[in-house]
């Protein structure tokens, strides 16, 4: 029997299990027929598992929100997995999965789990204290010329003049490589966790000549300079960078031709967000004055915002602009609106220029709104896609009340990582594709070297790093990520990582890496259901439950007995693809 032909009916054994995971909504499916005639052997035989009927859940949703822009719709769908332990949780959220060697470090930082969890939590949040050595290695390996060049170089390198088109995007693609790698390699785990987060919360579409030109400095200096500081500093740092200025068109804001694209999202999705809309209402008083409809705090601040805030804000915006000598910020008092505004029921100084602007981003900084809409987002990401209000009331009382401290994100994301919602909620999201790929190749221990073949072969997944054209950046709910095609691709991949990959380079000789499973496998685990549990607590640190591993043991023994000892040469045609199952497994997609 050839490994293809029992990679079918382990699959379809799998079905069941992935019925869990599917949108309560599912998009159409092919026939098992012709995805058997359509891909490769591994990647359609188990994709024929997504067949099946959706679960009999009933998917609840939030009520609708009268908002400029629709929420990402949150289903309230659960299925019951039994959780692993606290430090395999952390593992998978406070990093991108764990490497070898990285639960047992982790098991020796305490006598017990709340002890190591706030030991590793406090590891992660220090990371200037952490050797990344071995990370900064690989990096200065490749070669590359832009991660060091200030804003101002790379805008005169790369923006201006009769620049070639490669040269012009080279910044984008190296920090798309440096991604990667610092995603699969790096030790401070949590700042490439939360840089992720940032990046979609602050998102911009990177293949524009101005962003992409100078995207080293919008991920280094505006994303990870300040994901662990103030939240103000950064949006500050947002507001002002090129990236955002020409993205969101406040380039061409003006008094006489208003341009309210980054002012809307700054309320909408920036700060506020939908969920703080109070909806189209007049400012006109009984009296003919001016009335902000909404509710006030004690000191006369709306509590919520409407359009009108959005418009009188634009106005507040003309003449943010950038130095085209030298990619700097700048103020051009000749196109701004020199009137009083009012914003959220509060009137800006008259005629303060470039402070009208300042006046708006901190009003919004400030306020408990944009305290509880941000650490939603920052628990959805970091413990479930319906995070309770618990946690989230109480990481929102940590953002407020420590506004003005310069390590303010620091110590909110302390407050939800170390909360007991963190540690019991399992089950609740999947992982994403750039967190799936990553993962893999970490658990993987995979020799990783950037190349086209695997960019082509990645962004199929359908979350291409910093090109997500929208600025609500990519949908953070498992319904996004658990359609047909979406789950197809991965298992593409995984077949195409798994079945001999060489990673880049050209030649015998040249970077010819790979995922070589039969060399990290001990030389005395023969049986196949030895080798499933190997695997397991290697790439999971735990064994697979009983209906996904019953399937893979019985691919691995191709009807041998699966308590035996195996033929070496059995070992070696069917190991790298059982390792690849358990990759596919619904176990690896949650976290």
């Amino acid at each position: 029997m050839k490994a293809g032909e029992s990679l079918v009916s382990s699959s379809e054994q799998l079905a069941a299990s992935f019925e869990t995971m599917r949108d309560p909504q599912p998009e159409p499916v092919l026939s098992r027929r012709a995805l058997l005639q359509n891909s490769t052997v591994l990647a359609t035989t188990v994709a024929a598992a997504v067949t099946f009927q959706p679960a009999s859940v009933s998917a609840q949703e939030t009520p609708p929100t009268p908002a400029m822009r629709t929420p990402h719709r949150i289903s309230t769908a659960s299925v019951d997995v039994n959780p692993p332990s606290p430090e395999i949780i952390a593992l998978n959220r406070i990093a991108f999965g764990p490497r070898p060697g990285d639960l047992d470090a982790l098991m020796a930082l305490g006598s017990n789990s709340e002890e190591r969890l706030r030991a590793f939590v406090d590891q992660q949040l220090a990371p200037e204290t952490i050797d990344d050595s071995q990370c900064d290695t690989i990096l200065a390996a490749q070669g590359f010329t832009t991660l060091t060049k200030s804003r101002q170089q790379l805008w005169t390198d790369h923006a201006i003049g009769d620049v070639p088109w490669n040269e012009r995007i080279r910044p984008l693609n190296e920090t798309i490589q440096a991604t990667f790698l610092r995603a699969i390699y790096s030790k401070r785990q949590l700042v490439e966790v939360l840089a992720d987060f940032w990046h979609n919360h602050f998102n911009v579409y990177a293949w524009d000549r101005w962003a992409a030109s100078t995207w080293v400095h919008y991920d280094r200096d505006v994303i990870r300079g300040n994901l662990l500081g103030n939240f103000r500093q950064m949006l500050g740092a947002v507001a002002k960078s090129p990236a955002m200025l020409y993205y969101l068109d406040n380039i061409s804001n003006t008094s006489a031709g208003p341009n309210e694209n980054y002012a809307r999202e700054l309320f909408e999705l920036h700060t506020l967000g939908a969920e703080n809309y109070f909806g189209v209402a007049s400012i006109v008083g009984p009296d003919g004055g001016y009335h902000h409809p909404a509710p006030k705090d004690t000191n006369g601040v709306a509590l919520m915002y409407i359009d009108e805030d959005v418009y009188a804000a634009t106005q507040c915006f003309t003449g943010w602009r950038i130095d085209q000598a030298t990619g700097n910020f700048r103020f051009d008092d000749s196109v701004h609106a020199k009137y009083s505004k009012i914003v959220l029921a509060k009137a800006t100084p008259s005629g303060a220029g470039v402070q009208d602007g300042e006046f708006v981003l901190d009003l919004l900084a400030n306020h408990p709104g944009t305290a509880r809409y941000i650490c939603r987002k920052l628990c959805r990401r970091l413990i479930s896609d319906n995070p309770p209000e618990s946690i989230v009331e109480a990481a929102a009382n940590v953002f407020y009340t420590k506004r003005n401290e310069p390590d303010q994100l620091k110590q909110v994301v302390r407050t939800i990582l170390l909360s007991s919602e963190f540690r019991s909620t399992w089950g609740e999201k999947i992982k994403r594709p750039f967190e799936y790929v990553v993962s893999l190749l970490r658990a993987a221990n995979a020799n990783f070297a950037w190349s086209n073949d695997f960019r082509w072969r990645y962004e199929p997944l359908g979350q291409a790093l910093f090109s997500w054209p929208p600025p609500d950046g990519y949908p953070d709910t498992k319904e996004r990520w658990t359609g047909t095609m979406t789950i197809l691709q991965r298992w593409r991949i995984c077949n195409w990582l798994m079945d001999g990959w060489k990673i880049g380079g050209e030649g015998e000789d040249k970077n010819n890496l790979r995922i070589d499973c039969l060399a990290q496998t001990p030389a005395h685990i023969r049986k196949p259901t030895d080798l499933v549990d190997f695997w397991s607590r290697r790439i999971l640190g735990r064994l697979l439950p009983a209906e996904e591993r019953q399937p893979i043991v019985e691919f691995m023994a191709a009807g041998r007995n699966p308590d035996q000892d195996l033929p070496e040469n059995q070992i070696a045609e069917r190991l790298r693809f059982m390792v690849g199952l358990i990759f596919m497994s619904p176990s690896f997609q949650w976290r």
